[in-house]
């Protein structure tokens, strides 16, 4: 009896062996968060989940980002059958804006010590809100006892009521994700209010995350056991000795972060425009034709996927005709200036939001307007001079050239200039051989008279 007990418990070890650790993904969302980032989180969730993740790890350090691809990630979460676990780390880390509403999100919300999550007021089309209006005193708060009215925080106040429209709605939407996953809802609305953020610690107080964890072992440690509610219903995490399966951007991933980048976007756009007016100017050139549909093609893919202002596109590209038009167009500069004026007011609008990240970089704007500002600067030049320069043709061209006299002349007789023959008619004698200078013409005899 002891003997087949014995094999049976050498048994059950050996399966234990062979059982396949439990697996956990993990997933970056590191800078600005914009179409590729939610391109990735959708891409490995949907990986994690078919490969049997018993939980995922959105690891955050992000300043913020724009608000469809938020909504897009914070929706897989809301929807995802197995529990998504949220860290702002390492260490330095921060969730700010968007990242504090997708912490919200999580099922499980955690922060690394020296981290810091907040700021979470929603940035309008076209700048930021107006400065913060402090609350007026309230006289009775001493006698209340409540000190805390005294210390709160300042409201911003929008400025219209697209604006209010646009705060209310982003208070609503982050008091519902805390109030779904049992957070504190007041402290959220103040984030996004006036813009309020808190360290590690002061978050763990106020309840706005679950645990703080230093690196990705404590915190699957600390989230073991904890029970969420996923979109498939309740889940025990049992997340303690899972090994950690970090799922990498793809390459299509990485060419689409590329290619959204505002200022790649806007470079693109600007080599098309080019390419495609120098193949007009040099008809079967080919290169800058293809290289400029190319990068056209390119640019507007990447436009129809971030808030461009197409009042600053029209701009750009009204700057870009005038210049062009200025080489053609006798305007004496006017054309010139009033296209690169156009040009940089229409790269300044260019992009809809003042996130961090996705604005186009003010010095790749200034470095191409200075560069055509100096193309019109020597195209004027070269106009000047084209005006100022000795006509060599016509019959402006002959004024002032040498003749030689092919006979002795007395009034009229024959001379060759530049290699033809004319007639002239001269106001003294000459001698074969002898020099003369053109000094007007009539019809096709030249006035000419000798050269001393």
């Amino acid at each position: 009896m002891k003997r087949w007990q014995g094999v049976a418990g050498l048994v059950l070890v050996a399966c234990s062996a062979a059982a396949p650790a439990a697996q956990v993904a993990l997933i970056d969302i590191d800078g600005a968060i914009g179409p590729a980032s939610s391109a990735h989180v959708l891409k490995a969730h949907a990986q994690a989940v078919e490969q049997g993740a018993v939980a995922v790890v959105l690891r955050l350090d992000t300043p913020g980002g724009l608000d469809s691809a938020m909504r897009e990630i914070i929706r897989l979460i809301l929807g995802s059958p197995i529990p998504v676990i949220g860290w702002v780390g390492p260490d330095g880390a921060r969730a700010a804006s968007a990242g504090t509403y997708i912490l919200y999100a999580t099922h499980v919300a955690a922060m690394a010590p020296a981290t810091n999550l907040g700021a979470a007021t929603p940035i309008p089309v076209g700048g930021s809100w107006p400065m913060p209006t402090p609350r007026a005193p309230d006289p009775d708060a001493a006698e209340r006892g409540d000190d805390a009215a005294a210390d709160d925080p300042p409201d911003a106040v929008p400025a219209d009521a697209a604006q209010t429209k646009a705060l209310n709605d982003a208070v609503a939407y982050i008091r519902s994700l805390a109030e779904k996953r049992g957070r504190n809802a007041d402290w959220a609305e103040t984030a996004v209010r006036a813009g309020a953020s808190l360290s590690a610690p002061q978050a763990l107080e106020q309840g706005v995350i679950d645990l703080i964890a230093a690196d990705l072992g404590s915190l699957l440690r600390a989230a073991d056991g904890l029970t969420v509610r996923t979109a498939g219903g309740e889940v025990q995490l049992a997340t303690a000795g899972a090994t950690i399966r970090h799922i990498e951007p793809d390459w299509r991933i990485e060419l689409l972060a590329v290619l959204t980048n505002p200022t790649v976007a806007y470079v693109l756009m600007l080599i098309g425009i080019y390419g495609l007016l120098l193949e007009g100017y040099n008809p079967g050139a080919i290169l800058p034709g293809v290289t400029g549909a190319i990068c056209l093609l390119l640019a507007l893919y990447a436009f129809q996927l971030l808030p461009v202002n197409y009042v600053g596109l029209g701009l750009i590209l009204l700057g870009i005709a005038l210049m062009v038009a200025e080489a053609t167009v006798p305007s004496f500069g006017v054309l010139g200036v009033g296209g690169a004026v156009a040009f940089v007011l229409g790269s300044v609008l260019l992009m809809d939001v003042d996130v961090p990240g996705y604005g186009v970089n003010l010095g790749v704007i200034a470095g191409i307007a200075v560069s055509a500002a100096g193309l019109l600067g020597i195209t004027l030049w070269l106009l000047w001079r084209s005006r100022h320069t000795r006509v060599v043709t016509g019959e402006g061209g002959l004024l002032g050239q040498s003749a030689l006299a092919l006979e002795a002349i007395d009034d009229e007789g024959w001379v060759e200039v530049a290699g033809e023959r004319w007639r002239v008619k001269t106001v003294r004698p000459l001698r074969a051989g002898q020099r003369a200078r053109v000094v007007g013409r009539d019809g096709l005899r030249l006035d000419v008279e000798p050269i001393d």
